[in-house]
Order: structure tokens, then sequence, then C-alpha cells
């Protein structure tokens, strides 16, 4: 009997071998022993018949539906299969899985959705960039009934309950997205803060989320929007905030956007002594000039070898050649991604510090500093 019950504790934290384990320790239980009723097959290769969305090892969801916001964004709709938590904070990301000419592409995007209001539906907003694979992919290039891989929502980035009676939202372009994750759920809630909202575009046609923007702004009592045009009126100068907020140093400030703009950000905050007040969500890798020169990747585990330069990171070089890396925020914050470096040397993108053997790397800020080899 205590046997059974230590089996059954072991099931409930990690089922089986190649079943992820979600949050509930029942539901990790009915898959392992799932799991185990069908060895040597796992569990999706009997539910993938009936539903493409059930699965014992892995986080399903369908796109249905893809709705462009301006010239080159869109909203994703996603509708999660089994195992998927709706009961994420506004301002986390979820992890995206999509196969494009037979190879997986792993990438994080920040939810729009409203969380409790979304456990048949999630949605994402992704902006395409030219030297974004899949978010061009996702705008245009993605088809209703799409299968996608999802990682669980994560981040730190996220207002406290109950949220603070006095806020600054500071965002550009796509940085948009976690905050009006934000903005909708405080609406849904019927909390309703005094909110100064800062966003910079190029032109009005480029401010994603634009009418509802204004919408809220006319209809909702203490949200003031302040909308820089960028290609009329300039960037923001931070240094002269007081023109726009005069009482910004007695706000709540939640900053997301390009690295340039919140690198203003944080220097007029710490000038004032006020980083404490400050919340930033950075979408991008600040990098030095210090990037190792590249080298063999060997993959111990998968028997999988690439070459890779200096620019691009050990995760990438994973998923280049098909594995499954672990990741999460993929800016080197949350440590999700964290694997045992077996050889060789490695450097971090941002303080190009080197690790050796037996140190456990970032692999998503960390590159080849020659040939190396990582147990995965």
């Amino acid at each position: 009997m205590a046997s059974a019950l230590k089996t059954l504790a072991r099931w409930s934290k990690a089922p089986a071998r190649d079943v992820s384990a979600p949050s509930s320790p029942w539901i990790n239980m009915v898959r392992g022993l799932a799991a185990r009723a069908t060895t040597p097959l796992l569990p999706d290769d009997y539910l993938s018949l009936l539903n493409p969305l059930w699965s014992a090892r892995e986080l399903r969801g369908e796109i249905v539906d893809v709705r462009p916001e301006t010239e080159d964004s869109a909203t994703v709709v996603i509708r999660p299969g089994w195992g998927f938590s709706g009961d994420y904070r506004a301002g986390q990301y979820v992890g995206i899985g999509l196969r494009v000419d037979g190879r997986w592409h792993w990438r994080s995007y920040s939810l729009t959705s409203v969380p409790d209001l979304s456990e048949d539906e999630i949605s994402i907003t992704v902006k395409a960039t030219p030297e974004g694979f899949l978010s061009t992919h996702l705008v245009s290039g993605v088809e209703p009934g799409t299968i996608v891989r999802l990682a669980a929502a994560k981040g730190d980035f996220a207002l406290p309950d109950p949220p603070p009676s006095s806020l600054l939202f500071i965002t550009a372009g796509s940085g948009i997205t976690p905050i009006m994750a934000m903005l909708r759920s405080l609406r849904a809630r019927g909390e309703r803060p005094d909110i100064v909202h800062v966003h910079s575009a190029p032109s009005a046609d480029a401010v994603i989320f634009h009418d509802e923007l204004r919408e809220l702004e006319r209809e909702q009592d203490g949200y003031r929007l302040h909308l820089q045009i960028t290609e009329e009126d300039g960037k923001v100068d931070f240094e002269n905030l007081d023109d726009i907020v005069a009482d910004w140093r007695e706000r709540s400030t939640w900053a997301c956007g390009p690295a340039p703009m919140l690198e203003q950000v944080e220097k007029t905050w710490e000038d004032q002594g006020l980083e404490d007040s400050l919340h930033m969500e950075r979408f991008t890798i600040a990098a030095t000039d210090k990037g190792g020169e590249g080298g063999t990747v060997t993959f111990a585990i998968s028997d999988k070898t690439i070459e890779i330069d200096g620019a691009t990171s050990i995760m990438q070089a994973g998923e280049e050649v098909g594995i499954q890396m672990p990741f999460g925020c993929r800016m080197g914050i949350c440590q999700t991604c964290v694997l045992p470096l077996e050889e060789g040397n490695v450097r971090d993108f941002r303080s190009g510090q080197e690790h050796g053997a037996g140190d456990r790397i970032q692999t998503c800020i960390s590159t080849a500093s020659g040939n190396c080899t990582i147990n995965v």
C-alpha cells in the first residue's frame, strides 16, 4: 500500500517519460496511468486520431482566426487543448511552436486575451518584422485550423491585485500588446484606476489597437491616452516628461517597447531615484560586442551537430536541427532554458562572460565560443 501511494505521488509530479506535467497532480496521475497502459505507444498515438488537441505529453492549440490589426500586425486567436490553464495574469507571455516546412519554430508572444475569460480561446497579437521568420508567418502565412504547440503562460510583467490607484503606461510599437491585456482585464473586472498611457508609433495607421484605444479614451473615466506620432512629432523626450504627465513621479510605471526607448526610460527613472516604481518588459536581448566566435555545437543526447556563428544562440541552433529546446522568455530572464554544458566554451550575448564545461548555461542568450557540447 505504501509503495502504491509513493508511486501515485511520484506520478503527480512526473507522470511518465516524455509526458509533460501540468499544475494539477490529479491530471498528472491520469496521464501517467494512460501512458503506462498504452506502452510502448503513448496516449498521443491514439488520442490524436480522435482530436489533434488531445495530447498526453505536450500542450497544443488550434488557430481559429487571424485578424489583421495594421498592415504588418495581426491578432491570432487560438483554441487551447487539454491541459492549458486560463489562470494566467494579464501581461504574461505564452510560447508558440509552429511547424513550417517540416521544422518546428518557437517564439514567445504576449497574451492579449483576458485571463479567466479565455478558457476556450486565447489570443496573441504579432507584429511582423524583417528578421522575424515566425512573426511574419503568423501575420501573413498561417491558416485557421493549423495546430500549434503551446508552452504555459509565464512572466513577471503583470499588475498586482488589486492594481495601484495611479498608473503610467509607456509603450511603443508592438510593446503595446501586454499593456492591452492589462487594459482589457481592468475593464472586464470593473476596476478603474487613474491611467495615463503614452504610446508611440510612426503614424496613426501603424498604431496597433488604434480604434480600441480611442474608444477606451472616450468611454472610460480615468484613462488618458497621449499618442505620439513620431513621423510628425518626433520621439518622446523623457527628460521633459513633465510636459505630458506632470505627476509621473507619483505613478507606478509599466513600460514595454524597443530597447532604445526602454534604455531612456530606465535612465530617467534612475536619475530620479525611482527604480522601484518602474516595471519593464523587453522583447529583445541587449547584446554586447563581446560575442563568441561561433563553432560546432554538438547536442549529446540528440546526437546532432550544427555549425553556428557568434550571432546565433545555442537555443536557435538546437531548434534549427529539430530539437525541442526548453524555453520561456527567450531573453535570459526566466531560467527555463538552462542546460548543462558538457564540453567546450560558450559566451553570454549580453555580458560577454565565458562559461566552460560543467556550467549550466542559459541557451537563449549564449553562443558558441569554439566547439562545444550541450547535454540535451
